[in-house]
């Protein structure tokens, strides 16, 4: 366990609910802050100390932890002479440019800024599973590190206090689609009064398997190098209008696969149609005029 060191938790959703929780489990002298303020009664039933005001309850410590529904609600507290010395780091989740402006802003006003992306349910936070991207304030960062810690592996990418709001949206990314990959193969199955609980095994176990090319598409993109011998752009661009019939002729809305479809044949037209399917990203970071 880290070292006890006072911390305060603006914003009490479920999730700054779950950060201050673990704040107090683990030692830690926490102040809390809410708009509704009935919203920290549990905390301070656990041993958390309620704060009046957004600014009495930054005064109260060194480190501000800073978790609300959106940037703006953030903008509005994270402000003034009170920041002065102190160490914050906004979990609030938000964009990159968001996060570059209030660094900016927080920093004119005498404290450290250190951005954050977690990515983890509130159930998760303070176990093995739980995963929080940092960016910012390097010195900052490592001062508090262990303090971090105890709310889930915390991972440094860089200087730039966008780079963790990018990370934490390019991972929602890759998880809804995912998840609209999966809600596909289900509706299409339901067509035929299947269920879910039939195909859900195997859709997670094909998944597992495909992820693992994942790492080869990363160095090929990285290295410049499209060529394949698993599977072409041709390849799929030609089994795809079978696919969108399949699910029009079965009644089923073939929404999420529409985007993809249109984006195989844009590559077929531009002639990367024998390079592997890491060639998409590439067409996907010059979106057509």
């Amino acid at each position: 366990m880290a070292e006890s060191t006072s911390v305060t938790v603006l914003g009490l959703g479920l999730m700054g609910t779950a950060l201050a929780e673990t704040l107090v489990a683990n030692g830690h002298a926490t102040t809390v802050w809410n708009r509704s303020a009935a919203k920290a009664d549990p905390l301070v039933a656990k041993g958390a100390v309620r704060a009046a005001t957004a600014a009495e309850a930054i005064t109260a410590s060194p480190l501000v932890v800073v978790c609300l529904s959106v940037y703006e609600n953030a903008d509005e507290i994270l402000t003034g002479d009170v920041l002065a010395g102190r160490t914050v780091v906004q979990l609030t989740n938000g964009t990159p440019r968001q996060a570059r402006a209030l660094a900016e802003r927080v920093t004119g006003h005498g404290a450290r800024y250190v951005d954050g992306g977690i990515m983890a349910v509130p159930q998760m936070i303070g176990g093995p599973a739980s995963l929080i991207l940092y960016s910012g304030d390097e010195e900052a960062f490592e001062a508090r590190k262990d303090v971090l810690a105890a709310l889930g592996s915390p991972r440094f990418l860089g200087i730039d206090p966008g780079l963790a709001p990018l990370f934490d949206l390019a991972l929602l990314s890759a998880m809804y689609g995912m998840y609209a990959g999966f809600q596909q193969a289900v509706a299409l199955v339901r067509s035929e009064k299947v269920q879910a609980t039939a195909i859900e095994p195997m859709i997670t176990a094909w998944l597992t398997a495909t992820m693992g090319g994942f790492s080869e598409q990363a160095r090929a993109l990285d290295a410049g190098e499209f060529g394949t011998d698993v599977s072409s752009v041709a390849t799929s661009q030609v089994a795809f209008p079978g696919l969108i019939e399949t699910y029009l002729e079965q009644g089923v809305d073939p929404g999420w696969l529409l985007a993809l479809r249109d984006l195989l044949d844009r590559a077929v037209a531009e002639g990367h149609g024998h390079d592997g399917m890491a060639r998409l990203i590439t067409l996907l970071e010059q979106p057509p005029a």
